[in-house]
């Protein structure tokens, strides 16, 4: 897990990493992207799961937002 400090809080982090088969045997990996505000990575407030056939198109999107 890679975590990095959610810029404007005191103790938030954004945590990335892959998950193998989050749904269970043989379902298909994830890139998980987890926010926390008070900077617990085990239960963020927030999170998502990407798809690991979308990571790149995703990265592209948000490449273009900077």
């Amino acid at each position: 897990m890679i975590t990095i400090p959610l810029h404007s809080t005191k103790k938030g982090t954004i945590s990335v990493s892959k998950i193998a088969e989050p749904y269970g045997e043989d379902s298909a990996p994830v890139a998980s992207i987890g926010i926390s505000l008070t900077g617990n990575t085990d239960t963020p407030d927030w999170k998502v799961h990407i798809p690991m056939d979308n990571l790149d198109e995703v990265i592209k999107a948000l490449e273009s937002l900077k």
